[in-house]
């Protein structure tokens, strides 16, 4: 699968004690059929699986628009969690490139 998407960040509307490690911040990405306003993408905090059952919501800081694709897309492989520094994944086909 192939996509380019653009994306507008509100950088005010980011809660620095959402990050991680003081630099990493983890977020969803959302990616409708639909569009609103010329979007169809948008941006959130990650949620903990408390707030998700407590039916929280979510909040959102970035919008954006697929500008192109090809017209597949594919769900993500699950990664195989080793025992690595901090945001390093290895996935089950990770290839040298």
């Amino acid at each position: 699968m192939s996509a380019i998407i653009q994306m507008s960040i509100d950088l005010t509307k980011i809660d620095k004690s959402k990050l991680k490690d003081g630099k990493y911040l983890n977020v969803s990405i959302s990616v409708n059929d639909e569009t609103k306003y010329d979007n169809n993408v948008s941006m959130c905090y990650n949620q903990s699986k408390e707030e998700r059952e407590s039916g929280a919501k979510k909040t959102y800081f970035a919008n954006g628009r697929v500008i192109w694709t090809d017209g597949s897309i594919k769900v993500a492989e699950k990664a195989i969690q080793n025992d690595l520094p901090s945001g390093n994944v290895v996935t089950e086909n990770d290839l040298p490139f």
